[in-house]
């Protein structure tokens, strides 16, 4: 297992599809920036899972700009590293690039938890 610590980082691609475009810009396709976002957080947690254990981490903040388009057929690399660990909260650089074209970027926070008691001692009955 990987100690938790500053600097683990994850990159991975995702080639652009109408499966991560906005549906309203049709016939267009390009990458949509809720897609970008959901993929700049699985970078964030696979920088830090394996450190983790049985525990994991759940999105708190995302802070990001959408600065370009990636078009259909384009592959975007999606990066994350960890900046800052303060008790369970963790803060991370995030990154989406299209080659040297950086297409968006910003920072990103996640809490880890423990799977098995999340949420229970919050959902309450109606």
């Amino acid at each position: 297992m990987t100690e938790l610590q500053r600097g683990l980082h994850h990159s991975h691609t995702v080639t652009v599809t109408n499966a991560y475009s906005p549906s309203h810009l049709a016939p267009t396709v390009v990458l949509s920036t809720p897609s970008m976002i959901g993929f700049m957080e699985r970078a964030a947690t696979l920088a830090v899972q394996d450190a983790l254990g049985h525990r994991t981490t759940v999105g708190t903040h995302v802070n990001v700009s959408h600065e370009a388009a990636a078009r259909d057929g384009e592959t975007v690399t999606f990066e994350a590293t960890l900046t800052a660990i303060d008790g369970r909260r963790l803060e991370f650089d995030v990154m989406a690039r299209v080659g040297d074209r950086v297409i968006g970027r910003g920072s990103h926070q996640r809490t880890i938890i423990d799977r098995e008691g999340f949420g229970r001692d919050r959902i309450r009955p109606s």
